[in-house]
């Protein structure tokens, strides 16, 4: 077992006159849910990197978050010839207007041109968008190792618990296995009294016929099928957690068997002791099911 379904990474970076943040998280789901969220002008870019988290990851709901900007530099100012072209015909006009009204101006400089709206523009950088998907997904590699990592150390400490909880299991199955071979004799005793009692109350009883039905209620309170089952899912338990690759499901699985096996146990039990030790197990068996559902 590698990962968890939990993990979460972030990063920045900045090219091409551009910033941007990513922010890169996962939660346990039954399959492998990838929500992208990017600019649509850059594209092929979602698909990219679906394409990528799809070869490290194999289940939850993972949601990656893009935010771009432009960076935060000192604009570039141009001249906007058209529109110096424009106010310089505006200025003879009003200058021949004025001299035919006797009127004297006085002479502009080039400082006061600059000031005229729209003279002075302040240049626009376009980014290509084919080289900022190529540099948004080499950015992208170091996110997701990251990303990868934590999942792998979630992992770890997931393996961690349900490897106690395994061994917690394993020691109930031990004590119920003790418990019910102590009660036999108590069973065949409580049998063999009542048989007893029987037999004196009732003349001409077929002997034979209820020394069947005792076979009978023997074999639905005998719970060492159920503590056998119980063993093999334990040594199953074991193997999925030492192998590599997501076995959750496989784990998920192994959960209802070893949860049908303790509710026959508890229900065969007819002993206080087993009983008690059969919820136990319930209990275990259930907090370790809650912590399965993290297993990728």
């Amino acid at each position: 077992m590698r990962q968890s379904m939990t993990g979460f990474a972030s990063g920045q970076g900045e090219a091409l006159g551009l910033t941007w943040t990513w922010d890169l998280r996962s939660v346990n789901a039954r399959g492998l849910d990838i929500r992208v969220r990017v600019p649509d002008w850059v594209d092929g870019l979602e698909q990219a990197l679906r394409a990528l988290i799809t070869k490290r990851v194999a289940r939850g709901n993972v949601t990656v978050a893009l935010r771009l900007h432009a960076s935060a530099t000192e604009p570039v100012q141009e001249l906007n010839e058209a529109q110096l072209d424009r106010v310089l015909t505006a200025m003879l006009k009003i200058e021949a207007e004025a001299m035919t009204r006797g009127l004297s101006l006085t002479a502009s400089s080039a400082a006061d041109l600059i000031t005229v709206r729209g003279v002075m523009d302040v240049a626009h950088h376009q980014s290509d968008p084919i080289e900022v998907r190529t540099a948004l997904i080499a950015d992208f590699g170091p996110v997701l190792d990251s990303f990868v990592a934590s999942r792998n150390s979630e992992g770890a400490a997931l393996l961690d618990v349900l490897t106690g909880q395994v061994d917690q299991i394993a020691v109930l199955v031990a004590q119920a296995d003790t418990v019910a071979e102590g009660r036999k004799e108590e069973q065949a005793d409580r049998m063999r009294a009542a048989m007893a009692r029987v037999m004196d109350a009732q003349d001409g009883i077929d002997e034979q016929r209820i020394a069947q039905e005792l076979a009978l209620i023997a074999v639905k309170v005998d719970v060492t099928e159920e503590i056998d089952r119980l063993r093999t899912h334990v040594d199953a338990s074991r193997t999925l957690l030492e192998a590599d690759g997501p076995v959750g499901r496989k784990l998920d699985f192994l959960m209802q068997e070893f949860n049908r096996e303790a509710n026959t146990l508890c229900s065969k039990a007819q002993s206080a002791p087993l009983t008690a030790v059969g919820l136990e197990l319930k209990t275990v068996i259930e907090q370790m099911r809650e912590q399965v559902q993290n297993v990728e």
